[in-house]
């Protein structure tokens, strides 16, 4: 199988909540996760619940490009 062809892939997941405290300059950071997810199963953007060490509580972390 070609190496660009791989059915699960790394993807980065970036806290929505810091992305818009960040305007604002009250954010020490921005939270990521990386992650794998299967292209077949889940062709969208995945968002997922996580806990933001800037935030101080659970947020939700959305996948964004790399």
């Amino acid at each position: 199988m070609a190496k660009g062809k791989e059915i699960r892939v790394r993807i980065i997941l970036e806290c929505t909540g810091c992305v818009r405290k960040s305007v604002n300059k009250k954010s020490t950071g921005i939270s990521r996760y990386i992650t794998q997810k299967n292209r077949h199963n889940t062709p969208s953007r995945l968002e997922l619940r996580k806990f933001c060490p800037y935030c101080y509580k659970h947020t939700i972390h959305g996948e964004i490009k790399k």
